[in-house]
């Protein structure tokens, strides 16, 4: 494969898990950081982090609103829970020190 399609192939990949995680708001974000070790803000913050690397300028609320499909604020205030001890015990056990 040339360069061009392994891109073209790589955002395809990425458009769908933003589309994956888009259709399953019920999923918390710190769900996914016990269990994969990263969440939609760190995929919002890689995707800035990107631009940046190509000289382009992406706050940090535009780069989540591409990753959350609307404002974080609404998202959070639509589908975002309070942490249970459980899922905060995982957390503080998963993340690197």
């Amino acid at each position: 494969m040339d360069e061009q399609i392994t891109t073209e192939l790589e955002a395809a990949a990425f458009r769908r898990l933003v589309s994956h995680l888009q259709g399953r708001p019920e999923i918390q974000n710190i769900d996914l950081m016990n269990l994969a070790g990263f969440c939609r803000n760190c995929l919002s913050d890689w995707y800035r982090e990107a631009a940046e690397d190509k000289g382009l300028t992406l706050d940090k609320a535009a780069a989540r609103e591409i990753v959350y499909g609307m404002p974080y604020s609404e998202w959070k205030a639509k589908h975002q829970s309070e942490a249970s001890p459980e899922q905060l015990a995982g957390f503080k056990k998963s993340k690197p020190v």
